[in-house]
Protein backbone atom coordinates (compact mmCIF):
# COMPACT_ATOMS: atom_id res chain seq x y z
CA UNK A 1 0.00 0.00 0.00
CA UNK A 2 1.38 3.15 -1.22
CA UNK A 3 1.85 6.35 1.70
CA UNK A 4 -1.31 7.65 0.13
CA UNK A 5 -3.31 5.44 0.64
CA UNK A 6 -2.13 4.70 3.93
CA UNK A 7 -2.91 8.42 4.61
CA UNK A 8 -6.48 7.47 3.22
CA UNK A 9 -7.05 4.33 5.26
CA UNK A 10 -6.10 6.38 8.45
CA UNK A 11 -8.72 9.02 8.47
CA UNK A 12 -11.30 6.47 7.64
CA UNK A 13 -10.56 4.91 10.50
CA UNK A 14 -10.33 8.19 12.35
CA UNK A 15 -13.90 9.54 10.99
CA UNK A 16 -15.36 6.18 12.20
CA UNK A 17 -13.73 6.83 15.79
CA UNK A 18 -15.08 10.25 16.16
CA UNK A 19 -18.25 9.32 14.89
CA UNK A 20 -18.45 6.85 17.91
CA UNK A 21 -17.64 10.14 20.44
CA UNK A 22 -21.14 11.39 19.39
CA UNK A 23 -23.02 8.26 19.94
CA UNK A 24 -21.58 7.41 22.74
CA UNK A 25 -21.79 11.06 24.20
CA UNK A 26 -25.23 10.77 23.65
CA UNK A 27 -25.98 7.97 25.68
CA UNK A 28 -23.54 9.60 28.68
CA UNK A 29 -24.35 13.23 28.53
CA UNK A 30 -27.70 13.16 30.78
CA UNK A 31 -25.31 11.15 33.55
CA UNK A 32 -22.62 13.69 34.35
CA UNK A 33 -21.91 17.32 33.90
CA UNK A 34 -20.24 17.98 30.73
CA UNK A 35 -17.34 19.86 32.70
CA UNK A 36 -16.81 17.37 34.69
CA UNK A 37 -16.34 14.59 31.91
CA UNK A 38 -14.60 16.88 29.99
CA UNK A 39 -11.81 17.61 32.60
CA UNK A 40 -11.43 13.56 33.03
CA UNK A 41 -11.15 13.39 29.54
CA UNK A 42 -8.40 15.84 29.65
CA UNK A 43 -6.75 14.36 32.22
CA UNK A 44 -6.85 10.89 31.07
CA UNK A 45 -5.70 11.94 27.21
CA UNK A 46 -3.06 13.57 28.64
CA UNK A 47 -1.50 10.84 30.38
CA UNK A 48 -1.98 8.77 27.37
CA UNK A 49 0.08 10.93 25.08
CA UNK A 50 2.22 11.76 27.69
CA UNK A 51 3.20 8.33 28.02
CA UNK A 52 3.82 7.93 24.22
CA UNK A 53 5.78 11.55 24.41
CA UNK A 54 8.16 10.53 27.33
CA UNK A 55 9.07 7.05 25.48
CA UNK A 56 9.95 8.51 22.65
CA UNK A 57 12.30 11.07 24.25
CA UNK A 58 10.73 14.05 22.59
CA UNK A 59 9.89 16.25 25.27
CA UNK A 60 12.84 19.14 25.04
CA UNK A 61 13.02 22.69 26.90
CA UNK A 62 12.46 24.19 23.43
CA UNK A 63 8.82 22.93 23.55
CA UNK A 64 8.90 25.28 27.00
CA UNK A 65 9.29 28.55 24.83
CA UNK A 66 6.11 30.48 25.18
CA UNK A 67 4.04 28.83 27.66
CA UNK A 68 1.02 30.98 27.12
CA UNK A 69 0.46 29.22 23.83
CA UNK A 70 -0.67 25.87 25.51
CA UNK A 71 -3.96 27.66 27.29
CA UNK A 72 -5.02 29.36 24.35
CA UNK A 73 -5.10 25.59 22.52
CA UNK A 74 -6.27 24.41 25.34
CA UNK A 75 -8.88 26.89 26.17
CA UNK A 76 -10.23 26.22 22.25
CA UNK A 77 -10.35 22.64 22.70
CA UNK A 78 -11.95 22.45 26.31
CA UNK A 79 -14.94 24.85 24.82
CA UNK A 80 -14.99 22.52 22.33
CA UNK A 81 -16.06 19.13 24.14
CA UNK A 82 -18.05 20.83 26.60
CA UNK A 83 -20.59 22.44 24.22
CA UNK A 84 -20.45 18.98 22.62
CA UNK A 85 -21.54 17.31 25.30
CA UNK A 86 -23.97 19.90 26.24
CA UNK A 87 -25.47 20.09 23.49
CA UNK A 88 -25.97 16.04 22.90
CA UNK A 89 -28.26 16.33 26.17
CA UNK A 90 -31.08 17.31 23.59
CA UNK A 91 -29.71 16.87 19.95
CA UNK A 92 -29.34 13.60 18.08
CA UNK A 93 -26.47 12.36 17.53
CA UNK A 94 -26.74 12.20 13.66
CA UNK A 95 -27.75 15.69 13.93
CA UNK A 96 -25.29 16.99 16.25
CA UNK A 97 -22.46 15.22 13.56
CA UNK A 98 -24.28 16.82 10.88
CA UNK A 99 -23.46 20.03 12.99
CA UNK A 100 -19.34 18.80 13.09
CA UNK A 101 -19.61 19.03 8.93
CA UNK A 102 -19.82 22.66 9.18
CA UNK A 103 -16.08 23.06 10.45
CA UNK A 104 -14.46 23.08 7.48
CA UNK A 105 -16.69 25.83 6.32
CA UNK A 106 -15.99 28.03 9.34
CA UNK A 107 -12.45 27.20 9.12
CA UNK A 108 -11.75 28.27 5.50
CA UNK A 109 -13.17 31.54 6.80
CA UNK A 110 -10.96 31.52 9.70
CA UNK A 111 -8.06 30.55 7.85
CA UNK A 112 -8.67 33.51 4.76
CA UNK A 113 -8.94 35.54 7.72
CA UNK A 114 -6.41 35.44 10.09
CA UNK A 115 -3.65 33.50 7.93
CA UNK A 116 -5.05 34.53 4.29
CA UNK A 117 -5.33 30.85 3.60
CA UNK A 118 -6.53 30.46 -0.24
CA UNK A 119 -9.38 27.92 -1.01
CA UNK A 120 -10.08 26.87 -4.24
CA UNK A 121 -13.13 27.42 -6.35
CA UNK A 122 -14.03 23.60 -6.61
CA UNK A 123 -12.98 23.09 -3.07
CA UNK A 124 -15.44 26.27 -2.17
CA UNK A 125 -18.12 24.43 -4.18
CA UNK A 126 -17.46 21.33 -1.83
CA UNK A 127 -18.08 22.89 1.05
CA UNK A 128 -21.09 24.79 -0.02
CA UNK A 129 -22.43 21.36 -1.09
CA UNK A 130 -21.06 20.03 1.91
CA UNK A 131 -22.69 22.84 4.49
CA UNK A 132 -26.28 22.43 2.58
CA UNK A 133 -26.19 18.64 3.12
CA UNK A 134 -25.66 19.07 6.89
CA UNK A 135 -28.36 21.78 7.48
CA UNK A 136 -30.76 19.82 5.57
CA UNK A 137 -29.93 16.83 8.28
CA UNK A 138 -30.29 19.55 11.06
CA UNK A 139 -33.08 20.29 10.20
CA UNK A 140 -34.18 17.14 9.92
CA UNK A 141 -35.18 17.01 6.17
CA UNK A 142 -38.33 19.81 7.13
CA UNK A 143 -38.15 22.13 4.55
CA UNK A 144 -40.34 24.40 6.47
CA UNK A 145 -37.96 24.36 9.57
CA UNK A 146 -35.08 24.98 6.94
CA UNK A 147 -36.47 27.83 5.80
CA UNK A 148 -37.25 29.31 9.14
CA UNK A 149 -33.78 28.50 10.06
CA UNK A 150 -35.85 26.47 13.26
CA UNK A 151 -32.59 24.94 14.72
CA UNK A 152 -32.52 22.87 18.08
CA UNK A 153 -31.22 23.81 21.23
CA UNK A 154 -28.59 21.02 21.26
CA UNK A 155 -27.46 21.90 17.91
CA UNK A 156 -27.15 25.68 18.66
CA UNK A 157 -24.92 24.91 21.49
CA UNK A 158 -22.93 22.89 19.76
CA UNK A 159 -21.91 24.99 16.98
CA UNK A 160 -20.41 27.58 19.17
CA UNK A 161 -18.61 24.62 19.74
CA UNK A 162 -17.58 23.92 16.58
CA UNK A 163 -16.70 27.11 16.17
CA UNK A 164 -13.92 27.04 18.60
CA UNK A 165 -12.72 24.09 17.70
CA UNK A 166 -12.27 25.25 13.98
CA UNK A 167 -9.95 28.32 15.59
CA UNK A 168 -7.94 25.38 16.35
CA UNK A 169 -5.80 24.62 13.24
CA UNK A 170 -5.54 27.84 12.34
CA UNK A 171 -4.05 28.58 15.45
CA UNK A 172 -1.80 25.21 15.39
CA UNK A 173 -0.36 27.67 12.57
CA UNK A 174 0.08 30.83 14.18
CA UNK A 175 1.48 29.48 17.48
CA UNK A 176 3.49 26.42 16.45
CA UNK A 177 7.10 26.85 16.82
CA UNK A 178 8.40 24.13 15.69
CA UNK A 179 7.40 21.97 17.88
CA UNK A 180 6.55 17.83 16.99
CA UNK A 181 2.97 17.44 17.35
CA UNK A 182 2.67 15.19 19.57
CA UNK A 183 4.99 17.52 22.09
CA UNK A 184 2.55 20.33 20.99
CA UNK A 185 -0.63 18.77 21.54
CA UNK A 186 0.59 17.17 24.97
CA UNK A 187 0.83 20.76 26.20
CA UNK A 188 -1.91 21.75 24.97
CA UNK A 189 -3.92 18.37 26.95
CA UNK A 190 -1.67 19.71 30.11
CA UNK A 191 -2.43 23.04 29.93
CA UNK A 192 -6.05 22.30 29.23
CA UNK A 193 -5.70 19.84 32.44
CA UNK A 194 -5.36 22.26 34.59
CA UNK A 195 -7.76 24.85 33.70
CA UNK A 196 -10.33 22.42 33.58
CA UNK A 197 -9.77 20.82 36.66
CA UNK A 198 -10.19 25.20 37.90
CA UNK A 199 -13.00 25.39 36.45
CA UNK A 200 -14.55 22.41 36.92
CA UNK A 201 -14.02 21.89 40.25
CA UNK A 202 -16.94 21.95 41.98
CA UNK A 203 -18.30 20.14 39.23
CA UNK A 204 -15.51 17.37 39.66
CA UNK A 205 -16.77 17.14 43.45
CA UNK A 206 -20.45 17.16 43.21
CA UNK A 207 -20.35 14.17 40.73
CA UNK A 208 -20.53 10.73 42.60
CA UNK A 209 -17.90 8.98 40.72
CA UNK A 210 -18.41 5.29 42.39
CA UNK A 211 -22.25 6.16 41.08
CA UNK A 212 -22.19 6.56 37.50
CA UNK A 213 -23.62 4.10 35.81
CA UNK A 214 -20.99 1.73 33.36
CA UNK A 215 -22.22 4.07 30.49
CA UNK A 216 -20.30 7.20 31.33
CA UNK A 217 -17.38 4.95 31.96
CA UNK A 218 -17.30 3.34 28.77
CA UNK A 219 -17.78 6.78 27.14
CA UNK A 220 -15.38 8.49 29.06
CA UNK A 221 -12.38 5.33 28.37
CA UNK A 222 -13.44 5.26 24.78
CA UNK A 223 -13.25 9.03 24.55
CA UNK A 224 -10.02 9.64 25.95
CA UNK A 225 -8.39 6.98 24.40
CA UNK A 226 -10.01 6.64 21.17
CA UNK A 227 -11.11 9.76 19.98
CA UNK A 228 -8.47 12.04 21.70
CA UNK A 229 -5.14 10.02 21.84
CA UNK A 230 -5.62 7.69 18.79
CA UNK A 231 -7.61 10.09 16.31
CA UNK A 232 -4.71 12.69 17.16
CA UNK A 233 -1.96 10.06 15.64
CA UNK A 234 -4.27 9.36 12.91
CA UNK A 235 -4.38 12.96 11.87
CA UNK A 236 -0.46 13.82 12.20
CA UNK A 237 -0.07 10.29 10.08
CA UNK A 238 -2.32 10.91 7.50
CA UNK A 239 -1.27 14.69 7.15
CA UNK A 240 2.48 13.37 6.42
CA UNK A 241 1.66 11.58 3.61
CA UNK A 242 -2.00 13.97 2.23
CA UNK A 243 -2.33 17.52 1.37
CA UNK A 244 -4.69 19.37 4.37
CA UNK A 245 -7.85 19.71 2.18
CA UNK A 246 -7.64 16.19 1.90
CA UNK A 247 -7.18 15.31 5.73
CA UNK A 248 -9.79 17.71 6.29
CA UNK A 249 -12.35 16.04 3.68
CA UNK A 250 -12.88 13.34 5.93
CA UNK A 251 -15.11 15.61 8.28
CA UNK A 252 -18.05 14.60 5.76
CA UNK A 253 -18.07 11.15 6.69
CA UNK A 254 -18.91 11.58 10.25
CA UNK A 255 -22.96 12.00 9.87
CA UNK A 256 -22.57 8.73 7.75
CA UNK A 257 -20.39 6.48 10.84
CA UNK A 258 -22.40 7.91 13.43
CA UNK A 259 -26.14 6.27 11.33
CA UNK A 260 -23.54 2.69 11.54
CA UNK A 261 -22.92 3.47 15.21
CA UNK A 262 -26.88 4.54 15.86
CA UNK A 263 -27.83 1.00 14.10
CA UNK A 264 -25.20 -1.01 15.88
CA UNK A 265 -26.70 0.31 19.19
CA UNK A 266 -29.76 -1.07 17.86
CA UNK A 267 -31.39 2.44 17.00
CA UNK A 268 -33.73 2.49 13.68
CA UNK A 269 -32.53 4.19 10.48
CA UNK A 270 -33.61 8.60 9.91
CA UNK A 271 -35.97 9.13 7.85
CA UNK A 272 -35.26 8.57 4.27
CA UNK A 273 -35.19 12.36 2.96
CA UNK A 274 -32.42 13.09 5.74
CA UNK A 275 -29.95 10.49 4.10
CA UNK A 276 -30.31 12.67 1.19
CA UNK A 277 -28.52 15.19 3.26
CA UNK A 278 -26.04 12.26 4.09
CA UNK A 279 -25.76 11.86 0.24
CA UNK A 280 -24.24 15.67 -0.23
CA UNK A 281 -21.54 15.27 2.58
CA UNK A 282 -20.23 12.48 0.83
CA UNK A 283 -20.33 14.09 -2.52
CA UNK A 284 -18.01 16.82 -0.67
CA UNK A 285 -15.65 14.77 0.75
CA UNK A 286 -15.51 13.43 -3.24
CA UNK A 287 -14.94 16.88 -4.58
CA UNK A 288 -12.46 17.59 -1.26
CA UNK A 289 -10.63 14.57 -1.96
CA UNK A 290 -9.75 15.02 -5.96
CA UNK A 291 -9.20 18.70 -5.17
CA UNK A 292 -5.56 18.50 -4.84
CA UNK A 293 -4.74 15.84 -7.36
CA UNK A 294 -1.48 17.90 -8.65
CA UNK A 295 -0.34 18.56 -5.04
CA UNK A 296 -0.35 15.24 -4.08
CA UNK A 297 1.55 14.05 -7.54
CA UNK A 298 4.14 16.92 -6.68
CA UNK A 299 4.42 15.59 -2.98
CA UNK A 300 5.49 11.91 -4.26
CA UNK A 301 7.90 12.94 -6.62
Amino acid sequence: MNPQLQGHAAMLLFSALVAGSFSLGSLAANEISPMAITAARFLLASCVVGTVVLATGKLSRQALRAPWRYPVMGALMAIYFILMFEGLKTASPVSSAAVFTLTPVVAAVFGWLLIRQPTTPRMALALAIGAVGALWVIFRADWAAFVRFDIGRGEFIFFWGCVSHSLYPVAVRLLNRGEPPLVFTFGMLIAGSVMLCVLAWPALRATDWSALPPIVWICLGYISVFATALSFFLVQYSALRLPSAKVMAYTYLTPSWVICWEIALGNPLPPALVLVGMGCTILALLMLLKDDAPETQRAGT
